[in-house]
């Protein structure tokens, strides 16, 4: 007697037909989706398993629809189960952001094209469309991710408990830095635009784990980009592609900061919220999810931190508890 098809497959064959195909696993993220490769004969996809109890893929499909409505290059949905957690996706291929940079001698054709698809998704129209729109990042969003460096880093990882004076320490000068923050124009945020989430492949640059996307600061993509936590670049180069991100938000955008150091200083202190939200997120997929690797991430992601602050006076506290709690 013929043996009934598990869910996966049940679902491949009512969608791909009942030819002969093969389901390899690929890498994974740092939540619990998973990815397989499918290939039939004659064509090639990529399989997201998201457990439904603990993953919601209604907005990743949202979002898909609504970003490649707008020419932004993420994967074509080819069909969607969310009552299983199974999305089948167009296949960009094996080659991530990050190991096209390790290939190439010149990052800046790589960079360029990341930082105009960059424009294309915050020249989205901001009309309501997409879920995205419905979420504000705002203040107590921003807060909440800068309480991940101090209770999953500092106080897990590290395992040093906060003082009570130095955790009202702790917040003067975060509610110091997302008072700027909370300042700068508000576009589509990708919320993870980085390296190890963006696909180099014949066509370009591919965008993919947009599903958290939110409306928020103008700069906060840009420094994810720029700032990345899995590859550093030198100031020089990080001026080079904000100069060109900025030429183009003049013209797409209608953005034009005052001055150059003005939108800098915006960065940069956009840049810090990020990456320490980042040094957080690391102590805890390790603490709590037994996901160790990231730990290795923290030491250039910590790097970008101390230069920047060393920069401005005015968050000379935030500096001197950083040399107190993360040495």
């Amino acid at each position: 007697m013929r043996q009934p098809l598990d869910p996966l497959h049940q679902f491949l064959h009512e969608t791909l037909g009942s030819a002969p195909l093969t389901v390899t696993r690929v890498a994974g993220d740092a939540s619990f989706r998973c990815y397989y490769r499918v290939e039939t004969a004659t064509d090639h996809f990529i399989l997201m398993d998201a457990p439904p109890d603990k993953e919601d893929s209604a907005p990743f499909l949202d979002i898909a629809c609504f970003l490649k409505r707008f020419g932004v290059p993420v994967p074509r949905i080819v069909q969607a189960r969310l009552d299983l957690g199974y999305l089948l996706l167009e296949d960009f291929g094996d080659v991530t952001f990050l190991e096209a940079i390790r290939q190439q001698a010149d990052p800046r054709p790589l960079y360029r094209a990341a930082v105009q698809t960059l424009l294309d998704i915050q020249a989205t129209p901001m009309d309501g469309s997409c879920i995205a729109h419905q979420r504000l990042f705002d203040r107590a969003m921003l807060r909440r991710e800068l309480a991940l460096f101090t209770d999953w880093y500092i106080e897990q990882i590290r395992e040093t408990p906060i003082a009570g004076e130095d955790r009202q320490r702790f917040e003067t000068v975060f509610t110091r830095l997302l008072e700027a923050i909370e300042q700068q124009p508000v576009v589509f945020v990708h919320r993870d635009y980085h390296s190890r989430n963006l696909m180099w492949h014949p066509g370009g640059v591919g965008v993919l784990d947009f599903q958290d996307a939110v409306v928020g600061p103008i700069t906060y993509d840009l420094a994810s980009l720029l700032r990345d936590c899995y590859v550093a670049w030198d100031p020089p180069f990080r001026a080079e592609m904000i100069a060109l991100w900025l030429d183009g938000a003049a013209t797409r955008l209608g953005y034009a900061p005052p001055d150059l150091p003005t939108f800098q200083r915006a960065f940069d202190w956009m840049a810090i919220q990020r990456n320490l939200k980042a040094i957080g997120i690391f102590g805890r997929l390790s603490r709590r999810d037994g996901k160790h690797g990231y730990l290795n991430d923290i030491p250039r992601t910590m790097g970008y931190v101390r230069e920047t602050l060393n920069l401005y006076p005015e968050l000379a506290l935030l500096n001197t508890l950083m040399d107190r709690y993360a040495p």
